[in-house]
């Protein structure tokens, strides 16, 4: 039998927008935290994600619902005067709080670490930025694109020779930052465990980037010799590279040595065993353009289903390139809960995708809509002790907006 939420009783503040760090708080909340997503009166720009051309377009708000599902959510303008005392009880009643605004603008809206741990030292204030606190470059502004991708390293390893830098996947940076600072709130409130103290944990953009990059960063650092850029026409090595199905299937093949016989006899060419332009590694090497058309070729002549089953046969690793609408068919995807239901959203969002993390005896919460904006406002500073006069006063400062329904 499984337990229960491993974070039930966990109270959350989500202060954040866009990615990463809400993803984080997602996270918490799959778990069975308690999340209060805090946004302006105009609501976290990220609502409207679906709607921006770079993006795939849909009718439904996607992005929304995965980077805010499980939570309630209030509204809130912290440049009213009164908003300082709804974030006063918000901070009091939590034990975890997320920010990625930027720091000069965190500093007039009193949101710094010290405005907040005076009144709960016990909290874990968990902050994101693009390019992390200190450094000459500490209050730029920051996407994955550019922090993640660009800065790290990662954008000018991820082509082929030849080829400019490509755009890469965005939200891939912040999701994978998501996972890091996710990590350090749970170190975070491993460490209050045992000492009662809350603390201040961080991550940016370009840590992660750095961190996802570091073999290569790594090398820089040992002042290693770089191969030139991965051309498949002429490979380092035509056992790790990528080939082509006569479906039209691209396929990544990484065929160790201890595997190369049996494949040479699998794809129906054993002469290349004893082939003289291969044999020896400095003969495989002069000739590895010539190996890789020899392969092209063999590759070209079966559909991927036939190099499937000659691969799974013999244990050899490899992967076709799918694309999103292949990736959501996967059945791997649902044996191991990776895409889930999520409930309430309407419309043709019926599905979301859990985070990574499984906890094996440990229940995850069933997923279940993001909130309109301030949807949950008024039951919220009920619960942090407001009364119905103090509402309605609050919402007549402007320190709050309006509730607005979610449409059944």
């Amino acid at each position: 039998m499984a337990s229960d939420n491993i974070f039930s009783g966990l109270k959350v503040v989500d202060f954040s927008s866009f990615i990463a760090a809400p993803g984080a708080a997602v996270m918490l909340s799959d778990f069975g935290a308690d999340v209060i997503k805090v946004e302006p009166p105009s609501g976290d720009p990220w609502r409207h994600g679906h709607k921006i051309a770079s993006q795939p377009m849909a009718d439904e708000p996607y992005q929304w619902h995965l980077a805010n599902r499980n939570k309630r959510g209030i509204a809130l303008d912290l440049r009213s005067p009164s908003a300082q005392q709804i974030l006063q009880r918000l901070v009091t009643w939590a034990d975890v709080f997320t920010v990625n605004t930027p720091h000069p603008a965190r500093k007039k809206l009193k949101l710094e670490y010290d405005d907040l741990a005076r009144w709960n030292p016990r909290l874990i204030y968990a902050d994101v930025t693009g390019f992390g606190e200190s450094g000459p470059d500490a209050d730029l502004p920051g996407f994955d694109l550019t922090a993640f991708w660009a800065r790290s390293g990662l954008l000018s390893m991820t082509r082929d020779a030849g080829a400019p830098p490509t755009w890469p996947v965005a939200g891939s940076g912040d999701n994978a930052t998501a996972v890091g600072i996710y990590s350090a709130i749970v170190t975070a409130l491993y460490r209050r465990e045992r000492t009662g103290k809350g603390s201040y944990v961080t991550t940016s953009l370009l840590a992660s980037g750095v961190w996802s990059a570091s073999v290569a960063i790594q090398a820089a650092l040992a002042g290693a010799t770089f191969p030139a850029p991965h051309d498949r026409t002429h490979p380092a090595n035509a056992a790790l590279n990528v080939y082509r199905a006569s479906d039209g299937t691209w396929f990544v093949l990484v065929v160790m040595h201890d595997k190369l016989a049996a494949v040479a006899k699998a794809i129906g060419r054993p002469d290349l065993l004893t082939d003289a332009r291969f044999a020896d590694p400095a003969k495989v090497t002069a000739n590895m353009p010539q190996l890789t058309a020899i392969l092209d070729e063999v590759f070209s002549a079966q559909p991927m289903a036939h190099w499937h089953e000659a691969f799974s046969s013999l244990h050899v690793t490899y992967g076709a390139v799918r694309g999103p609408q292949e990736v959501i068919d996967d059945p791997q995807l649902r044996a191991n809960d990776v895409i889930v239901p999520l409930e309430e959203a309407g419309g043709k969002l019926t599905l979301t995708i859990s985070n990574p993390i499984r906890v094996h005896g440990v229940d995850k919460v069933p997923a279940r809509r993001a909130p309109d904006l301030g949807e949950h406002t008024e039951d919220i500073l009920r619960e942090l002790g407001f009364d119905a006069n103090d509402v309605e006063g609050l919402r007549a400062s402007g320190a709050v907006a309006s509730v607005k329904e979610h449409a059944a």
